[in-house]
């Protein structure tokens, strides 16, 4: 999408050559630098002050800049806050006086910024759709309860323009972490943890995403963030998981979510191996209707994976963890941010192409190889190595996989994000009539009336033991800051 940069002065603007991080050759982008720190680049320049679609995006703050020479000649490497950590890029000028022009401006406006650093904003604008970071703890902010919280509009709880209305109901008492009881560790991320809990009034069973604000706004995962609550509380779909709260603390958002107490596929698996064709034909094609849902949103999902994908009491698959989703991606629209986990990376993302919502059958693909055969397809200790098996290699089948399941899995991980299967306009109707899916009911199976082939052993509604025992050993009222200081959650 075009965006336009309001009065954010544009520091230094022009053409480098940048190195791909993966792939080592060398790509030319139209890089700008504005006040705020904001280092892009972008395919081309902008035209009447209008920028084409983000290609690579940084932030200079506290960089450190080298000249790297021995690279190439008028090169230089700069060290820079990217997503969620410090990482080095290498960029090549067209003059020797041109390279140390980008060096000075980088330099001089990562000093200025950090001389004169101003005390964070508030994570979120103050309005009703999103949280607001500006409350006592747990006190303000965006409360999702599933109630009418409209307000009456005369006096007396009636509304002035009819009588004979019925009173409005009053608003719900906004919800905080001390309507809950910490119970157990169910995962650990960079951001934060998720914990069982248990609601004091109601007594129900939730899943408590706990994320940490100034690692968010550190970062510059805000957006991500954003995007992730709306999608939790916006989609509804039978295998996706669903926000019942949210709110936060002066340190802390909190995404209260439904408890899928059958524990991570990932979990499953590595007491097997592998699930076999038709157990994984079964989660392959719950995760198929799950996936072309948000398609059907324009959502991308970016991040499938066996540990982004639960099991309920019952078997059936639920779809978590929405941070990496971009919005407004419908059919023939593309993005271009690198993001995802290596091992499950589609190559046009290795390539630093533009792409579509292709990427999340690839995903699919991986997943569904690594169900039936308990292994990856691609897969290496270097990930140098693993990148280019990815971009190079060509999928072997073990033996004794059936013909369908091998022409379903080279039409998912064709490496061509064009020819491959569900990349047309019909999206998953592609995958719902292929042949490794025949027979399979599928307003049956959205509407839950097939058994799932496997029922996860669920001792008692509290029960975790379908969860990494690292994580639901921990104390669930403590948290590391990050610098190995212990921060107490009780009361917070």
């Amino acid at each position: 999408m075009a965006e336009s940069w309001g009065t954010n002065k544009v520091v230094k603007e022009g053409w480098l050559q940048k190195r791909g991080e993966f792939i080592k050759n060398w790509r030319a982008r139209y890089f700008v630098l504005r006040s705020d720190g904001t280092f892009t680049g972008y395919k081309q320049p902008p035209v009447g002050g209008i920028y084409p679609e983000i290609m690579n995006e940084f932030n200079v703050e506290g960089i450190s800049v080298i000249p790297r020479h021995n690279v190439k000649k008028n090169a230089f490497m700069v060290r820079v806050l990217h997503m969620t950590s410090f990482v080095e890029r290498i960029f090549c000028a067209d003059t020797t006086k041109d390279m140390e022009e980008w060096v000075e401006v980088i330099k001089t406006t990562s000093e200025r910024l950090r001389s004169k650093r101003r005390p964070s904003p508030s994570l979120y604008d103050d309005n009703s759709d999103q949280l607001d970071s500006s409350g006592p703890a747990g006190g303000n902010g965006y409360n999702d309860d599933n109630e009418d919280t409209s307000q009456s509009v005369g006096g007396g709880g009636r509304s002035s323009a009819n009588p004979r209305a019925a009173p409005r109901k009053p608003k719900p008492k906004q919800k905080t972490i001390d309507d809950f009881e910490m119970l157990k560790v169910l995962g650990k991320g960079t951001f934060g943890k998720v914990v069982l809990c248990r609601e004091i009034q109601s007594q129900q069973l939730y899943a408590m995403k706990i994320l940490k604000k100034d690692f968010i706004e550190a970062r510059d995962e805000v957006e991500h963030t954003e995007t992730e609550r709306k999608i939790l509380k916006t989609m509804k779909h039978p295998f996706l998981t669903a926000l019942e709260y949210s709110f936060q603390t002066p340190n802390r958002l909190c995404f209260v979510m439904e408890y899928v107490s059958g524990g991570e596929l990932f979990f499953h698996l590595t007491k097997t191996k592998g699930f076999g064709e038709e157990r994984s034909r079964f989660y392959g094609a719950e995760i198929s209707l799950a996936i072309g849902y948000l398609h059907q949103n324009s959502i991308v999902y970016r991040d499938l994976k066996l540990e982004n994908l639960l099991l309920d009491s019952d078997g059936h698959v639920k779809l978590t963890d929405f941070g990496l989703c971009k919005e407004d991606v419908g059919y023939g629209s593309t993005t271009a941010t690198f993001c995802g986990t290596p091992e499950y990376l589609a190559p046009e993302v290795l390539c630093e192409s533009d792409y579509g919502k292709s990427v999340d059958w690839w995903g699919l693909g991986i997943v569904l190889y690594e169900m039936i055969s308990g292994k990856l397809p691609f897969f290496h200790r270097d990930q140098d190595e693993l990148f280019q098996a990815i971009l190079n290699d060509d999928v072997k089948f073990p033996k004794n996989m059936s013909d369908n399941a091998r022409a379903m899995l080279g039409g998912l991980l064709q490496k061509e994000p064009e020819l491959r299967l569900g990349s047309s306009k019909r999206d998953v109707e592609e995958l719902k009539a292929h042949a490794f899916f025949a027979g399979i009911n599928w307003i049956d199976l959205l509407e839950k009336r097939i058994k799932p082939p496997f029922q996860p052993v669920i001792k008692g509604e509290d029960d975790t033991s379908n969860f990494d025992p690292s994580f639901t050993s921990e104390d669930p009222n403590r948290e590391s800051d990050g610098e190995g200081e212990e921060v107490d959650f009780t009361g917070i």
